[in-house]
């Protein structure tokens, strides 16, 4: 059926039936519309409602701790991350510039969530083959902190938990504290985790003494640490660099003069030769193995995840020192490779542990492993008697002179008819107590610890830092100890900080590995020596002269 033209001005527009249409087609849509909005805000409720909790501890950077040797060099980075947080006073007005110029040009104007952002993202990729995401820095910080950064991970349901995390954060923090958070957690390459910590790495420079162009360097790293790496791709980090420029002279955040100054400067420019990310040197593992006890104890922190400093008692030297014996046949002709080792090094005036290493041939791919030096289920043979024995006599009175005479003749185990060999099955008639200590007779020692008592003994060891629940004439001579509590019995280090009370005149002092503490508030703990008199300085004396 063909319609002429002249025909259709014969056909009458119904203006009522057209309005008529108009409004229910309007209605239609507004139903339309608030029925997404519903279903959308039921959908969102539906999301959010299974959302973590906003914590602090979530949005603050994992901080690895300092350790510092004796003569405070860096020894060790510790932690699961290499990061040093920044606090907000001190981060680079200008890091502040680049960083929003590039990431979120709005931040100081939106509450958490840029609506205008949303609206531009969708449109530009809605007309262009480019990708743009309407995430604030808020919500990027959100992500760090909570979720996967994968691509593939980023479903409609975890935006919507972002989008409503940031709005929480936004009402708790400030702005200043929200772009420190930031700062702090983003990956740099490279191991470093934070700016403050790429400052250090790659500048060896804190971030107040960085330029524009560095600064701005390190604001455009975050978006592709590895795309970006100065290292490895330096055209590419000079386009991104150059970039972040382009934005902050867009926004006037610098001025012509600055910009045309900073996109001159080399890519390369201050870049410092990256260290070996290795955390600490294997010679210092059972150290550090110590220092990390002694932390927990004294501040009950965890030292991989407080971000301290930690001020130590070794000397460096000395430690590689010991590893150099241990691991070498420069200085011993060890048997075979499975003979063992353990050495405790203390200042005998306050009882700081200076070197400490626990076995040779240690497994280098085993952080933190076994420390001989501590373990107590070791036999100390004749090294006790001193201590166990003939200190005691003396300290009694039961003993008065070095030239105590003992008589090593044929002997029983007192209350027993089992009879007492010396090391060599043989009995040398009466000698001096020096004379017993220096051949390390067993029966002498025996006799000296019968004289002083088997409960005098056990206090005198107890004030050296020595315990034996069950002391007997047995142990008492000779360790034979089967408990590897670190309570009871000897050990490297508690026969090394006993023998330094016969040094010091008779005060005992706690082995020490740590001699202060920089919390990462800035507040600070220093630990003294603490000492307690072990034993009468004459006791001292007449053991010391003996030994």
């Amino acid at each position: 059926m063909t319609i002429k033209l002249d025909q259709l001005k014969n056909i009458k527009f119904d203006k009522k039936f057209f309005l008529t249409v108009l409004k229910y087609l309007a209605g239609a849509l507004a139903s339309l519309v608030i029925l997404a909005v519903v279903v959308g805000g039921l959908l969102f409720a539906y999301y959010v409602s299974s959302t973590p909790k906003l914590s602090e501890s979530k949005l603050k950077a994992t901080n690895s701790s300092l350790v510092y040797d004796s003569s405070n060099n860096l020894i060790a980075d510790l932690g699961a991350e290499k990061r040093e947080s920044v606090s907000s006073d001190n981060v680079p007005l200008n890091l502040v510039n680049a960083i929003t110029s590039i990431e979120d040009h709005r931040f100081f104007k939106h509450r958490g969530v840029d609506i205008y952002r949303i609206i531009g993202a969708a449109w530009k990729n809605a007309f262009s083959d480019s990708t743009q995401g309407g995430s604030t820095l808020d919500q990027q910080l959100i992500k760090l902190a909570y979720f996967s950064t994968k691509k593939s991970d980023q479903t409609l349901k975890r935006k919507a938990q972002e989008a409503w995390l940031a709005l929480q954060m936004e009402r708790k923090y400030t702005k200043e504290e929200i772009l420190t958070f930031y700062i702090n957690k983003v990956y740099m390459g490279n191991g470093n985790y934070g700016m403050k910590t790429a400052a250090k790495s790659y500048f060896a420079k804190d971030l107040k003494d960085l330029s524009i162009a560095q600064l701005a360097l390190l604001a455009g790293i975050p978006q592709a640490p590895s795309q970006y790496d100065p290292y490895v791709h330096p055209d590419a980090a000079k386009t991104r660099r150059d970039t972040v420029l382009k934005q902050m002279y867009r926004y006037k955040k610098i001025s012509k003069a600055e910009y045309d100054e900073a996109i001159q400067v080399p890519i390369t420019d201050g870049l410092q030769e990256l260290k070996e990310s290795s955390s600490y040197p294997k010679y210092m593992d059972n150290y550090l193995k110590q220092v990390i006890a002694e932390v927990k104890s004294r501040t009950g922190q965890d030292i991989f995840s407080a971000g301290m400093k930690v001020y130590t008692n070794v000397n460096a030297d000395a430690q590689q020192y010991l590893w150099d014996i241990y691991n070498s046949d420069q200085y011993i002709a060890y048997p075979d490779s499975d003979f063992q080792v353990a050495s405790t090094v203390v200042d005998v005036t306050n009882g700081k542990v200076i070197a400490q290493l626990g076995s040779r041939n240690q497994d280098t791919n085993v952080s933190f492993g076994t420390n001989q030096a501590v373990l107590t289920d070791r036999d100390w043979g004749s090294t006790m008697k001193p201590i166990s024995a003939y200190g005691p006599a003396i300290e009694t009175g039961a003993f008065t002179t070095t030239a105590q005479m003992l008589n090593d003749s044929v002997y029983y185990w007192p209350g027993t008819t089992t009879q007492l060999y010396n090391w060599d099955r043989r009995y040398n008639g009466w000698m001096t107590m020096q004379t017993a200590i220096q051949q390390s007779r067993n029966v002498p020692a025996v006799r000296a610890l019968e004289a002083a008592g088997l409960d005098n003994a056990k206090n005198y060891l107890s004030g050296l830092g020595i315990d034996y629940p069950e002391m007997n004439y047995s142990n008492a001579i000779s360790s034979n100890n089967s408990s590897s509590s670190q309570k009871y019995g000897a050990s490297s280090e508690k026969m090394a900080i006993a023998f330094a009370a016969f040094a010091n005149g008779g005060t005992y002092y706690k082995p020490q590995y740590v001699n202060k503490i920089e919390f990462k508030d800035g507040t600070t703990e220093t630990y003294d020596a603490q000492g307690s008199r072990a034993m009468k300085e004459t006791t001292a004396y007449m053991m010391t002269d003996m030994l």
